[in-house]
C-alpha cells in the first residue's frame, strides 16, 4: 500500500502542481492515511491537541443550558434536532445529553442529537462512546456527505437517519434546528495567497516544493470582500471551502440557530495587522510552520475568518449576531447560578479547587477564554428572544437596552 507521501506525489505527476488546499485535504482526510482518518488517539490531552470538552464536563453542561434556552426561544417545539459537526470522540455530546436528561427533561425529551463525522475511525469511537444513546434513538451518527448531499438539515434528516420512536410521533415537515461546530472550521482546507499568486505544491527529488500560479477570480474576490490582500513577503489564507460549506448549512436551516466556536478573526482585525498568515501544523501540542514535514501525521490548521462565515449565514437569510469571546459566552451562561454546573459533584475543598482551575482555563485570557470566538446566527427567531440568550448577555448593561 502506498504511503500518503507517495499518493500525493503520484497525483502531482498526473495533474501537475496541486493547490495547497488539495494538499491539505489529502493530509487531513485521505481515507487511508489522513490525519483524521487514521485513528482517534490524536485527540485529547494525550494526543496532539485538545478541545474545550476535554478540559471539563462543564463546557458541555453550559452549552446544554444554552441549547435548552434556544429551544425555548424557538417555542419549546415538540421536536428539535441538535446537529454537531466534527464531534470528535463524542465527549461533548455525552455531556450535553447527560446534563440535559438530568436538568432539562422537557428539552431532552424533544431532542435528537445528530453527530456528523467524516472519519471512519472517529465514527467507530462515537458509536462506542454513545452506544446507549444511539441504541435508544436519542443520538445518531452520520457521514457529512450523507446529511449535506441529502440536504436534510432541518427536515428531520429522515432519509439518512432512523425515525424517532413511535411514541414521539411523526416528524414535523420542518424541525427546528440547532447546528453546533466547535473547532471545526479551522480544519477546512484553505488556499494560500501571496504577491506571487496562489500557492501550488510540486514534488522534486523526494520532497515537496512550493510554486505559484495566478490567483483565481474567486480567490481575489474572497480577499476583496472578507480579508486583505497580501503585502510583500506575506501570506494570506482564503477560506473558500469553509465559506461554501457554511452557505450549504445556512441554506438548509429552516428555523433555528447556528453556533461556531473557534480561534479566528474578523476582517477588521486583519486590516489592523493581526491574523495575517495563520497556517500552522500541530503535533503533540507543539506548533510547527512546516506543513510538509510529516504528511498525515500532524494536524494542519488555519485561524477561522469569521467575517466570511457571518456573511455566508446572512446570504442565506440568517441573522449573524455580534461576535463574542468564549469567555464572554460561557460567563454569560454560567453567572446566573455561579457555575453550579461545574461544582455539583464536588464534595471536598480540593475537588472544588481542581474544578476551579479547569473552569479558569476555559474562561480566562490566560487559557482558552480570549483566543476562541463564538459566532451565533439565527433564523425565524424574534430579535427580542435572541437578545435574551445568556451567551450573548455577559457584560450588557440592561439600563441601556
Amino acid at each position: 500500500m502506498p504511503t500518503l507521501r507517495q499518493k500525493i506525489e503520484q497525483e502531482i505527476r498526473e495533474r501537475g502542481p496541486i493547490p495547497f488546499s488539495r494538499y491539505m485535504e489529502l493530509c487531513l482526510y485521505d481515507l487511508e492515511h489522513g490525519y483524521y482518518s487514521r485513528n482517534a488517539e490524536q485527540l485529547g490531552k494525550a494526543g496532539d491537541f485538545y478541545t474545550s470538552s476535554d478540559v471539563h464536563k462543564v463546557f458541555g453542561r453550559l452549552l446544554a443550558r444554552q441549547f435548552e434556552e434556544m429551544w425555548r426561544a424557538l417555542g419549546s417545539s415538540e421536536h428539535i434536532d441538535l446537529i454537531e459537526f466534527g464531534p470528535g470522540r463524542g465527549l461533548f455530546a455525552q455531556d450535553v445529553l447527560d446534563w440535559s436528561e438530568k436538568k432539562f427533561p422537557d428539552f431532552f425529551y424533544a431532542l435528537r442529537y445528530v453527530l456528523v463525522e467524516s472519519s471512519p475511525a472517529l465514527r467507530a469511537r462515537l458509536n462506542e462512546t454513545l452506544a446507549d444513546r444511539i441504541k435508544s434513538g436519542k443520538a445518531v451518527c452520520v457521514k457529512s456527505t450523507e446529511i449535506l448531499s441529502a440536504e436534510q438539515i432541518g427536515k428531520g434528516t429522515t432519509s439518512v437517519v432512523p425515525n424517532r420512536s413511535q411514541k414521539q410521533g411523526a416528524l414535523a415537515p420542518e424541525v427546528p434546528t440547532i447546528v453546533f461546530a466547535n473547532e471545526f472550521f479551522d480544519a477546512f482546507p484553505v488556499e494560500v495567497l501571496s504577491t506571487k499568486g496562489s500557492l501550488r505544491i510540486d514534488a522534486r527529488d523526494g520532497r515537496f516544493v512550493e510554486t505559484w500560479a495566478q490567483a483565481s477570480p474567486e480567490e481575489l474576490e474572497f480577499l476583496d470582500r472578507y480579508s486583505v490582500h497580501p503585502e510583500a513577503l506575506e501570506r494570506i489564507e482564503a477560506h473558500l471551502a469553509a465559506k461554501q460549506f457554511m452557505d450549504r448549512i445556512a441554506a438548509n436551516i429552516p428555523r433555528g440557530f447556528f453556533i461556531a466556536i473557534d480561534y479566528g478573526y474578523t476582517r477588521e482585525e486583519q486590516l489592523a495587522g493581526r491574523h495575517r498568515g495563520t497556517l500552522k501544523a500541530i503535533r503533540q501540542h507543539s506548533i510547527s510552520a512546516d506543513p510538509y514535514e510529516a504528511p498525515g501525521e500532524q494536524d494542519i490548521t488555519a485561524d477561522v475568518n469569521f467575517t466570511a462565515l457571518a456573511a455566508a449565514t446572512e446570504r442565506q437569510g440568517m441573522q449573524a449576531h455580534k461576535l463574542v469571546t468564549q469567555s464572554q459566552f460561557l460567563m454569560g451562561i454560567g453567572e446566573a447560578n455561579q457555575f453550579a454546573d461545574a461544582f455539583e459533584e464536588c464534595r471536598l475543598p480540593q475537588e472544588r479547587a481542581k474544578v476551579a482551575l479547569q473552569l479558569k482555563h476555559l474562561v480566562t485570557p490566560a487559557g482558552m477564554g480570549e483566543s476562541f470566538q463564538v459566532l451565533i446566527a439565527s433564523k425565524g427567531v424574534g430579535q427580542e428572544k435572541v437578545s435574551e440568550l445568556a451567551g450573548l448577555s455577559f457584560g450588557r448593561d440592561p439600563t441601556r437596552e
